[in-house]
């Protein structure tokens, strides 16, 4: 783990890391909470909530707003000002199967993508994409996913990147104004990696979590691998933040059939800071 520091432990099941206000704010699925951590370790448990919470991933609204997806319910919640939830969108109409990662644009569009079969478990099928508009409105906007993961958008709000982690590849879709996607193409092969949790940086290179491989890689459009770092445990997630977007932060876990375990929070510089969203 060179180069590597670790920022927390005792994380039951990180997932979704978020730069947002100056910490790091992540889901852990394990303890059903969304936690922020500063750069000093210390953690705040922002909300606790009572639904499955595998999975339940978390970006925030136009007006700083945090949105949480409840995968397994189909629904999607906004905490209050006094640290309730509220409902924010309904998203059963569109599949009964979980809900995964969400990430939202700069004129407030969510995008959400669901895993297209019952996980773990259940007979793979293609996974979808939905947009929810800010006022709550969801509508399926792409499908034919190999169990869609990670999703980014580039820093000038035209591409939208998603993680087939099935199909061992990062795909993406132009956008268009109205939020819809179109002209997909695959952005780049990951083969032998299974693409998690990723973050884009300021040279437009994208940084994907692997939980089987316990690393985390940074790719260039085209699949030429740029950086790896190696962790210990399988990584979920990871997100480039900090005061001058220079640190790569990772969620990672040891992590079984039977669930994970010694979740930690890691940090690592980087030199490229982060551009896009989330």
């Amino acid at each position: 783990m060179s180069g590597l520091q670790v920022l927390m432990e005792g994380v039951a099941f990180g997932e979704s890391p978020r730069w947002h206000d100056g910490r790091l704010w992540f889901s852990d699925w394990g303890a059903q909470e969304v936690v922020a951590v500063d750069d000093h370790g210390e953690r705040e448990t922002i909300v606790r909530v009572d639904f499955p919470a595998f999975p339940m991933c978390i970006d925030f609204a136009a007006d700083g707003g945090l949105l949480v997806v409840a995968g397994r319910d189909g629904r999607m919640w906004r905490r209050d000002p006094d640290g309730s939830l509220a409902s924010y969108a309904d998203l059963r109409g569109l599949s009964v199967n979980p809900w995964n990662d969400i990430v939202v644009d700069r004129a407030g569009n969510a995008y959400v993508n669901n895993i297209g079969f019952e996980f773990p478990g259940g007979a793979f099928a293609p996974g979808t994409l939905a947009l929810v508009s800010p006022d709550g409105m969801a509508r399926q906007v792409a499908d034919g996913l190999a169990f869609p993961n990670g999703i980014a958008i580039s820093a000038d709000d035209r591409t939208l990147i998603v993680a087939e982690s099935y199909a061992e590849r990062l795909t993406a879709f132009a956008i268009d104004d109205d939020g819809s996607l179109r002209d997909r193409w695959v952005w780049a092969e990951t083969p032998g990696d299974h693409p998690d949790g990723i973050c884009i940086d300021s040279d437009g290179a994208v940084w994907y979590a692997d939980v089987g491989s316990r690393h985390c890689v940074r790719v260039r459009e085209g699949g030429e691998v740029l950086q790896t770092v190696d962790a210990d445990r399988g990584c979920f997630a990871c997100m480039l933040g900090g005061d001058d977007g220079l640190t790569l932060f990772i969620v990672a876990n040891r992590y079984s059939a039977a669930g994970a375990s010694d979740g930690i929070v890691l940090t690592h510089p980087v030199d490229a800071p982060h551009a896009g969203r989330p």
